[in-house]
């Protein structure tokens, strides 16, 4: 596998005057239950990290709405109530911002090992799962004068399972409370180079350069 600096080299060799390469990893967001008393749904998010390796502009971000319940006006982390069968709100919500390059958009959504047991959703429309990627899901975005929103969520819920037991959730810790992981990135899309022709390509220059050491 190359490294990341062979491949901005041969990325550079391919694409001569043309556009080059620009990526943007924007956050990560951590949704987490807790409990005491009653459970709830903890969620924060890092700030916007952006990588940019030569000419031309992606620039996206992703958000939900501020429920006001743990009384930070931080619409970054958020409290939610959950019950026993109960669809919880949650709109995360990535935007391409006006003006970015035609781009590759992904989502990675990691579960912890035991998010299955509590919970369930279903992606909104218009992802489509890589299967070059577990737990990754892109689309095609073109580039546009305005701001380009496309919700992660099915109907903008995570839902308990109907299986789901008082006993269950009581016998949560704060070790091993249920977590999703949602991770935005994006990718420039040009069909005349090869290296970022298809999201499998485009995702495998993000992998190189999520694995390239940090200096």
């Amino acid at each position: 596998m190359y490294g990341w600096k062979r491949m901005i080299d041969k990325l550079s060799k391919s694409i001569g005057s043309k556009k080059m390469l620009t990526l943007l990893v924007a956050l990560t967001m951590i949704l987490a239950s807790a409990s005491g008393g009653t459970l709830a749904w903890l969620e924060s998010r890092t700030s916007t990290v952006v990588n940019t390796f030569t000419y031309g502009m992606i620039d996206i971000s992703l958000a939900e709405t501020d429920t006001g319940k743990d009384g930070d006006d931080n619409p970054n982390t958020n409290l939610y109530e959950m019950g026993l069968g109960q669809a919880i709100a949650k709109d995360p919500t990535v935007t391409v911002e006006a003006g970015s390059e035609d781009c590759w958009l992904f989502v990675k959504v990691d579960e912890s090992a035991n998010f299955a047991d509590f919970m369930e959703y279903d992606m909104a429309d218009g992802w489509q799962a890589l299967a070059q990627g577990d737990g990754v899901y892109y689309r095609k975005v073109d580039s546009a004068q305005l701001p380009q929103d496309f919700p992660v969520l099915k109907d903008h819920v995570v839902n308990m399972k109907e299986t789901t037991t008082l006993q269950q959730l009581a016998a949560l810790t704060s070790a091993d409370y249920p977590t999703l992981t949602i991770t935005a990135y994006a990718v420039q899309r040009d069909s005349s180079i090869t290296e970022i022709s298809t999201p499998a390509n485009a995702w495998q220059i993000m992998q190189l350069q999520l694995e390239a050491p940090v200096h």
